[in-house]
């Protein structure tokens, strides 16, 4: 109780402290709060990079291993040549895949293929530059389709190769605007096709990375009647193989090493030769951008610092004059018997309050500046960046005063009481 009743005192001398030099309380103020704002401002920014960033990579799922011809990453002492000659996945390798790995294993596996740059027809309307992709049944365990309106393939469909498309938002609202495109037909490489779902928007993303809004959904049967499929990866649509790992599977380091054996198998390669195929994973992708953040991060703070180290030094200084000012009063205090710690905590308390609302005024701005619409960049504030502005205020209200307020308890109350 004692604690609760000399913390309420010292608060309430530091912010009659406070209103008495309101001009000096608010210069101060704009010290911490510009160091404030360069911190979170940094951190924000790079939050918000980093997340568009990793939301325009979402297309390549989680927990997946793709089989593909061509590595995301070159490395080792493998001849680059030999890449070349490498064969691609193949429907037939991905039929054994499916029959050959355990169910238990995974989550699902796939087959798809895509080619961009197509244009879309239906009636007098059209839309250019569209992605169609061909996917199996099983492909939406293996990455989302969000369909917003209608429904996914059926088993039946992929096995007879219905002419049956989901299509993105940006294809049905130029397609067939001002109506549903559920049941409408359009065409495409000269087949008419018939929408049996629409996908929700995504809007622009910050990377020019594949977006469902322009993206038209095939069974890869369909797929593969329209498009050639490539033998070599060098030509024609390039089939890719995905297998979604389990959540009891850290790492999916079981997975890899049972996908890596079972194509070794399918393809008959002996046991000293090299695997003529990759295993790519989103991982690589996710741990390059995680590092390239947290230099940028660093950078961005040790930069911010300085402009809080500017804040602290004027907190600082302020406090120094506010002991100077208050030395009558403290020998005042004193001689009534105000222990020491009293007095340390009366100027400790005011310099932690004084930064605490500069950090809060600093902390407002950006997120005030967060509320104003982005077309480029969408900002957000995270909650630890928020604790992150006002621990930090609280530590620079610290060591900015400890100094002065160690000197102010520490005075001789006869000296303090005759100072002028």
């Amino acid at each position: 109780m004692k604690a609760l009743r000399l913390t309420l005192e010292s608060f309430r001398f530091a912010w009659q402290a406070l209103k008495a030099n309101l001009l000096r309380t608010i210069l101060s103020l704009l010290g911490v709060t510009v160091g404030i704002f360069a911190i979170i401002a940094v951190f924000t920014v790079v939050d918000s990079l980093e997340k568009n960033i990793r939301d325009s990579m979402n297309f390549v799922g989680d927990k997946v291993i793709y089989v593909q011809k061509w590595p995301w990453a070159f490395g080792g002492d493998y001849p680059w040549w030999k890449y070349f000659n490498r064969p691609v996945p193949t429907v037939r390798e991905f039929r054994e895949m499916q029959r050959t790995l355990n169910p238990a294993s995974h989550n699902g596996i796939a087959i798809f293929a895509a080619t961009g740059g197509n244009t879309l027809k239906a009636g007098s309307n059209s839309l250019s530059d569209c992605a169609i992709q061909g996917v199996s049944y099983e492909y939406r365990r293996v990455s989302e389709v969000p369909v917003a309106e209608g429904r996914y393939f059926t088993e039946q469909e992929m096995k007879s190769a219905r002419n049956v498309a989901i299509i993105g938002a940006t294809i049905a609202q130029n397609l067939f605007p001002g109506r549903s495109a559920l049941g409408q037909e359009f065409k495409a490489k000269g087949q008419r096709y018939t929408v049996i779902g629409v996908m929700e928007r995504e809007g622009k993303k910050l990377l020019d990375t594949p977006s469902n809004d322009t993206n038209c959904y095939l069974p890869f049967t369909s797929f593969a009647k329209i498009f050639q499929l490539s033998t070599n990866g060098m030509g024609g649509a390039t089939p890719t193989i995905a297998i979604k790992g389990r959540d009891d599977d850290p790492g999916l380091l079981n997975l890899e090493a049972e996908i890596q054996g079972t194509v070794r198998v399918i393809r008959g390669l002996k046991p000293r030769e090299d695997d003529n195929f990759a295993l790519n994973r989103p991982e690589l992708l996710a741990n390059a951008i995680t590092q390239l953040f947290s230099i940028i991060g660093i950078a961005g703070a040790v930069i911010g610092s300085f402009a809080m180290l500017v804040g602290g030094f004027g907190i600082a200084n302020i406090m120094f004059v506010s002991v100077k000012e208050r030395t009558n009063i403290i020998g005042i205090q004193k001689s009534l018997g105000a222990k020491n710690y009293f007095i340390l905590f009366q100027f400790l308390f005011e310099a932690v309050f004084l930064c605490l609302l500069g950090g809060a005024s600093g902390i407002l701005l950006v997120y005030l500046i967060t509320l104003i619409p982005q077309d480029g960049l969408a900002l957000f504030m995270s909650g630890a960046r928020i604790s992150l502005g006002l621990v930090v205020s609280v530590v620079i209200g610290v060591l900015a005063g400890i100094i002065p307020a160690i000197l102010a308890a520490n005075l001789d109350p006869v000296i303090a009481i005759r100072a002028k």
